[in-house]
C-alpha cells in the first residue's frame, strides 16, 4: 500500500485497518467484495439522503424565523447557533452521498476531502454542545429564575454561542491533520478519503509505524467519545434531572408535556451517539468474527448519529407546542411562540408565574 509520502506494506491494512478508513467505518480493502455490501451502500446513501432534505428543510426553517423574522433573545440565539450547525453539516451530505455511489472514490481533491470531514466535525461538536449549553441555560431559568432574569442577556448568549464555535473548530482540528487521499491498492483509478493515522516519519519501522497508527486512532476515539458525549451527555442528564425535581418540588408541572420533551430529549441523544461510539471501540478490537458485525454496525451507527441533525428542530421547536393547534397558526406564529421569552420575563415569583416560566423554557 502506498500511503502519500511513503512506501507502506499492504500488511500494515491486516494489522490496523484504520489507516486507510473513513471516518464512517466502511474498509476499503473489501468493502466491494460482498454482495452484503452493496445493501448497506444503498442503505446509507437512502440515510443520508433522508438526513440531507430534512435537517436542509427543517434547520433551513427555523435559521429563517429566528435570524430574519424574530427579534434577537436568548432563546433565538441558542437555535440559530444550533440550526446552523445542524444545516451546514446536513448540507455537504451529498457529497458523502456521491463518494458512496462511485464506489468510494474521491473526485473532489485533497482540500475538499480534508474540508469535507473537517465541516462534518465542527457542526457535529458544535451541535452536541450547543444542546448542552441549551440545557444548562434552561436549568439556570427554572432552578434560579430571579438570577436568570438579571444576567440573562443577548449578549452574554452570543459570546457563549462564539465560545461553542472556537471549541468546536479545536476539536474537530486533528481531523484536518489526519484527512488524506491516496489511490486505492487494488485499483489506481480509485482515489479515496481517508484517515491517515501514520504519523510516523520516512525513518520509522514497520513496528513503529504500526503503534503510531494505533496510537493515533486511539486518542481520536477515546477523545470523540469522552469529549463528544460522555461529558455532553452527563451534563444534558444532570441539567433535566435538576428541571425534573424542581418541578415535582414545585408541582409546576400539572401535565406530561414537560416530562415527554425532556424524555425525548435524552432518549434522542443518547439513542442517536451512544451506538456510534460503541461500534468505534469494537472497531479499535477487531478480530476476523467481527468484522461482519463491524462492516454492517459501523455505517449504520454513523447514519443514525446524522440523523440526530434532523431530530433537533422537532424536539425543540416543534414537539414543544401543540402542534394541532399550531397548524391553524401562520408559520411565523409557530416559530414566535415556541421561542418567545416575553412570559418568562414577566414571571418569577407567584407560583402561577413560575409555572408560565417554566412552560416557556420547554
Amino acid at each position: 500500500m502506498a500511503v502519500k509520502g511513503t512506501s507502506l506494506p499492504t500488511t500494515l491494512l491486516d494489522v490496523s485497518s484504520t489507516s486507510y478508513s473513513d471516518d464512517f467505518g466502511y474498509d476499503y480493502e473489501d468493502a466491494n467484495q460482498h454482495p452484503l455490501f452493496d445493501t448497506m451502500h444503498v442503505v446509507t446513501m437512502i440515510i443520508y439522503s433522508i438526513a440531507f432534505v430534512l435537517g436542509v428543510t427543517g434547520n433551513g426553517l427555523v435559521i429563517f424565523i429566528t435570524g430574519f423574522r424574530m427579534k434577537r433573545t436568548v432563546n433565538t440565539i441558542w437555535f440559530l447557533n444550533l440550526a446552523v450547525a445542524d444545516f451546514i453539516f446536513t448540507f455537504f451530505l451529498p457529497f458523502s452521498v456521491a463518494y458512496t455511489a462511485l464506489g468510494f472514490h474521491w473526485p473532489f481533491g485533497r482540500a475538499l476531502c480534508k474540508i469535507n470531514s473537517t465541516l462534518a466535525f465542527l457542526n457535529l461538536y458544535a451541535s452536541v454542545y450547543l444542546l448542552m449549553v441549551i440545557s444548562i441555560d434552561r436549568c439556570i431559568s427554572v432552578v434560579h429564575p430571579v438570577w436568570a432574569q438579571n444576567h440573562r442577556t443577548p449578549n452574554l448568549g452570543l459570546l457563549v454561542a462564539l465560545g461553542v464555535w472556537v471549541l468546536a473548530l479545536v476539536l474537530c482540528s486533528p481531523n484536518l491533520y489526519f484527512r488524506d487521499t491516496a489511490p486505492f491498492p487494488r485499483n489506481k483509478n480509485i482515489i479515496n478519503c481517508y484517515n491517515n493515522f501514520d504519523t510516523a516519519g520516512e525513518g520509522a519501522t514497520y513496528e513503529q509505524r504500526i503503534r503510531m497508527v494505533k496510537t493515533n486512532h486511539w486518542a481520536m476515539t477515546i477523545s470523540r467519545f469522552i469529549l463528544g458525549f460522555c461529558i455532553p451527555f452527563s451534563v444534558i442528564v444532570c441539567c433535566y434531572g435538576a428541571i425534573l425535581a424542581k418541578l415535582k418540588r414545585n408541582q409546576l408541572a400539572r401535565s406530561g408535556k414537560p416530562f415527554k420533551v425532556i424524555a425525548a430529549v435524552i432518549v434522542a441523544f443518547f439513542l442517536c451517539w451512544l451506538p456510534y461510539h460503541i461500534f468505534s471501540f469494537l472497531e479499535m478490537n477487531r478480530t476476523p468474527s467481527l468484522d461482519p458485525i463491524l462492516k454492517v454496525g459501523l455505517p449504520l451507527t454513523a447514519s443514525l448519529a446524522f440523523i440526530n441533525s434532523c431530530l433537533n428542530p422537532i424536539l425543540y421547536v416543534f414537539m414543544g407546542q401543540d402542534f394541532k393547534e399550531k397548524l391553524r397558526r401562520s408559520l411565523f406564529s409557530a416559530f414566535e411562540s415556541a421561542f418567545s421569552e416575553e412570559a418568562a420575563s414577566s414571571t418569577v415569583n407567584t407560583k402561577s408565574k413560575s409555572t408560565d416560566m417554566d412552560s416557556q423554557v420547554f
